[in-house]
């Protein structure tokens, strides 16, 4: 198993403003090869505290390929339905050469109401938009003089540039929650998957299906699951629980505000059932995410434990993608977390999975 960090600014500018936000991640960077870690993750979200700091996690990740000479730069992922197809593959292209090849694509459909209607987008193109975008920038990777007609984008005779560095492109991962076709569509394509416990929605047999998606495909191996995950290690569970506790609890309420349109008549065909997981996450809390393994907070030992359990209820999963700087978590709290995670958890969970 993989461990890596994943940025997800979930903070207003009157707790903590964008450029102390960015400072405070950018050197949380910098601990990541000496610790073990194995990527920088981000996201694509707008205009709320939830994730609204990352409106082009290409341009944190290019500043973070700048800190870290090792780990991989994921992006977790751009949401297509709000970009022009012909900039992203452009922008991939251009992180993958910066970074000397270290860049992973990741695409999601997008779910957060209000960003649907401040771009002036139906949710209920969500689907065709998401699976004609990625299309189309996969086809600007992987080929020269690209011709589509779309129901969104058309171009004729493309070559994007610059070329990946990567061959024959960068990997790619689809982001998903509950729905099993976006499980199977994901593993047809061979691309890696991208699941969240926290919704609760996230089951052993979704993973299952992604994974026999694989192989009926034809592709070699099983396919890769990355899980994501809140994480604060600390010598004492105590204080771990005392640090993380409302910094989790705030995180989970800007989540359920920012999606807070499901509860409120937002519906779609394409985004069944989100009112109701609106609804269980709103009764979320720091306990509730602890006990079910979707926060890791505590000392080495419990972690340890935590990923145990999840393995048991999982499966075996490829990859975690673990929130250090959740909500108002300042740099000292969250270092020393990642240090004490290198130290003592990684090696732990090296040598479980060996067998030794």
């Amino acid at each position: 198993m993989e461990f890596g960090v994943q940025f997800f600014p979930c903070v207003a500018p009157d707790q903590k403003p964008g450029r102390q936000y960015f400072d405070e991640s950018l050197r949380l960077v910098d601990l990541i090869d000496d610790c073990g870690f194995t990527h920088v993750r981000t996201v694509e979200h707008y205009f709320t505290p939830y994730g609204g700091y990352s409106p082009s996690p290409h341009l944190f990740l290019t500043a973070a390929s700048q800190r870290t000479a090792k780990a991989r730069l994921i992006s977790g992922a751009v949401l297509p339905i709000f970009n022009h197809p012909l900039k992203v593959a452009g922008e991939i292209g251009m992180l993958d050469a910066i970074s000397g090849g270290r860049l992973e694509c990741g695409f999601g459909r997008a779910f957060l109401p209000h960003e649907f209607e401040r771009f002036e987008r139906s949710v209920d193109e969500s689907r065709a938009r998401f699976e004609e975008g990625v299309e189309q920038v996969c086809r600007l990777l992987e080929e020269e003089n690209v011709t589509c007609e779309g129901r969104f984008h058309s171009f004729r005779d493309v070559t994007s540039l610059p070329r990946p560095t990567q061959a024959p492109h960068p990997p790619y991962w689809t982001a998903a929650v509950s729905t099993p076709e976006t499980f199977v569509n994901a593993a047809r394509a061979g691309h890696g998957v991208m699941g969240i416990p926290l919704t609760g929605t996230l089951t052993r047999e979704l993973i299952r299906t992604y994974r026999a998606a694989w192989k009926e495909a034809g592709h070699p191996g099983e396919g890769r699951v990355m899980l994501a995950f809140h994480m604060f290690c600390h010598e004492d569970r105590r204080q771990a629980e005392r640090i993380a506790r409302e910094p989790l609890n705030a995180y989970l309420r800007a989540l359920v505000d920012a999606a807070s349109g499901w509860a409120t008549g937002t519906s779609s065909k394409d985004y069944k059932g989100y009112d109701k997981m609106i609804e269980a996450l709103s009764k979320e809390t720091f306990e509730t995410q602890t006990e079910k393994g979707a926060a890791w907070v505590g000392n080495p030992d419990d972690i340890v434990e935590s990923i145990r359990r999840l393995e048991d209820e999982f499966g075996y999963f490829d990859v975690a993608s673990l929130q250090v700087n959740f909500h108002t978590i300042g740099y000292e709290e969250a270092a020393n977390a990642m240090r004490l995670f290198g130290s003592e958890v990684i090696p732990r969970v090296a040598r479980a999975t060996a067998g030794v």
